[in-house]
Formats: C-alpha cells, structure tokens, sequence
C-alpha cells in the first residue's frame, strides 16, 4: 500500500467514523488499514489474530469491527 492510498483511506475512515458512520466498523477499518500499511511493526501477532477472529463474533460490535479490520487490511 502507498502512502497516499494510506493517508486518503484514513481520511475517509475517520470522516465515516466521526459523522457516526458505522462507527466500530470504521474503527477497525483504521487498525487494519494501520497494519496494511506497517505490517508486522503495527501490534502483535496476537492481536492480529485477535481483530482477524472478530469478524465472525457473535456480538454485533465486535463483529462490525472485525469486519472492518479486515476491510482496511484489504487494501
């Protein structure tokens, strides 16, 4: 991922996020799009297995976030 689609990807995510958007959603989407973009240097591995294994949560929130992680991660 470059820089700009990084910075221009973020900027949607916290505009989404902040007019209330999905929020949690939004949220995770900037986490995965910060370890899209870091890699391994953004958090641990466990806590990419972690934000991966939301995604199927039985808890709607945590569920949104997850999806949204790996939507950022996605890019």
């Amino acid at each position: 991922m470059t820089r700009k689609t990084f910075e221009r990807e973020m900027k949607k995510a916290k505009m989404f996020a902040y007019l209330g958007e999905r929020t949690d959603y939004w949220e995770g989407y900037q986490l995965g799009l910060r370890r899209a973009y870091h890699g391994k240097k953004f958090g641990t591995e466990t806590e990419h297995a972690l934000r991966m294994s939301l995604a199927d949560d039985i808890d709607e929130v945590l569920r949104e976030r997850g999806r949204g992680y790996r939507d950022g991660l996605a890019v």
